[in-house]
């Protein structure tokens, strides 16, 4: 007799546009109204925006000068990170009343693996039903929940509904439903990779189940294979409780545009000092330091150095972002710098053990 096929039970939590739904619960007054946190009519970019912002076409990311010609009646808030880490910790401490294997990807969003959980409830979707209730009863908020047998699955069901919904998809019915789906909403396939599946006739995934492997890694080289995978429902990457930090960064958008490298050298002393904070506070190290430049014209340019020692000073980091500022003279003006640290400590070596044999 076969033995039962059995399958995972993933939880993906969304909350529902995060930042301004916490900046509208804390003032009343901006209710219902078309919301930007993040960024003014005059520059800057916008971080997060309200449902109401959403029908103009106000988007995550776009500009704040763009943001205010789609809605003109846009309200902007400054961002208050440290109010939306707290409302997160709340809805953290939610989640591990159901499961311990809890994997954060942002402030506002996570996969709990609820196979097994606290409840001893064997139907995911229930789960993810009280989980959402008891976000809005305790919290004050709305979230969304994709539930599947993964975490891709579960994430692409999770935008299904929203806001203030949910989307079950059962094993029988996952390859349907990637078949029936835009390659574009396919976590992970950007604007880039969706404009060459276009060009090779892959428009939905029923047109990329049709390629073989081959034609795939052919085409994307090792992402051709996750490809072949994905769109068969195949993807095995546990929730993990613990992920491992790859990177530190802090970074700045000016008031006004920086042409003078001196200043540029004041900004960059401040960023350094916010870094090695964040450092310090994690326990961090790294070897790889990378300076982040974004022009007035919006174009972006990185420039790395792997030191020989892992670092976490200020001092060094300074100094590293000063000599690879001045490796090459800037081409606009500069909108925004960053200094990143990668190549952590945090990134454990695995270690091979090879057990010998001797006759005795």
């Amino acid at each position: 007799m076969e033995e039962p096929v059995s399958y995972r039970k993933i939880i993906h939590i969304d909350m529902d546009a995060f930042y301004a739904s916490v900046e509208q619960m804390d003032n009343p007054e901006l209710r219902g109204k078309p919301l930007a946190v993040g960024g003014s009519e005059i520059r800057g970019v916008v971080s997060a925006a309200s449902y109401e912002a959403r029908k103009f076409g106000v988007r995550s990311a776009m500009s704040g000068v763009q943001a205010k010609r789609n809605c003109p009646e846009l309200i902007f808030v400054r961002p208050r990170f440290d109010r939306y880490k707290e409302i997160s910790k709340k809805i953290r401490k939610i989640f591990h009343d159901y499961t311990d294997l809890v994997e954060p990807l942002s402030l506002d969003e996570a996969y709990l693996d609820v196979t097994q959980n606290k409840k001893g409830n064997p139907s995911a979707s229930l789960l993810a039903q009280e989980i959402r209730q008891r976000i809005f009863d305790e919290v004050g908020l709305t979230a969304s929940a994709g539930i599947s047998v993964n975490k891709f699955v579960a994430k692409i069901a999770s935008d299904y509904n929203k806001p203030n919904g949910q989307k079950t998809v059962t094993p029988e019915e996952v390859e349907v439903f990637l078949e029936g789906l835009d390659i574009k909403k396919f976590y992970g396939i950007g604007k880039v990779t969706a404009e060459k599946m276009y060009q090779l006739g892959i428009f939905t995934g029923k047109d990329m189940k049709a390629k073989t492997a081959a034609f795939l890694e052919q085409h994307f080289n090792k992402s051709g294979l996750h490809y072949y995978n994905i769109v068969r429902g195949i993807h095995n990457s546990p929730v993990k409780p613990n992920r491992i930090t790859k990177s530190v960064a802090a970074e700045h958008t000016f008031n006004e545009n920086l042409t003078s490298e001196i200043f540029m050298l004041e900004k960059l002393e401040r960023i350094a000092g916010e870094l090695e904070k964040r450092l310090r506070k994690h326990k961090i190290s790294g070897k790889t330091v990378t300076l982040k430049i974004k022009y007035s014209d919006f174009t972006q340019q990185t420039r790395s150095k792997t030191l020989p020692y892992f670092i976490s000073d200020k001092g060094i980091l300074l100094e590293t972002a000063k000599e690879l500022l001045y490796q090459e003279r800037m081409k606009e003006s500069v909108r925004l710098l960053g200094i990143s640290l990668n190549n952590l400590n945090t990134e454990i070596k695995k270690t091979v053990v090879v057990q010998l044999k001797f006759e005795f």
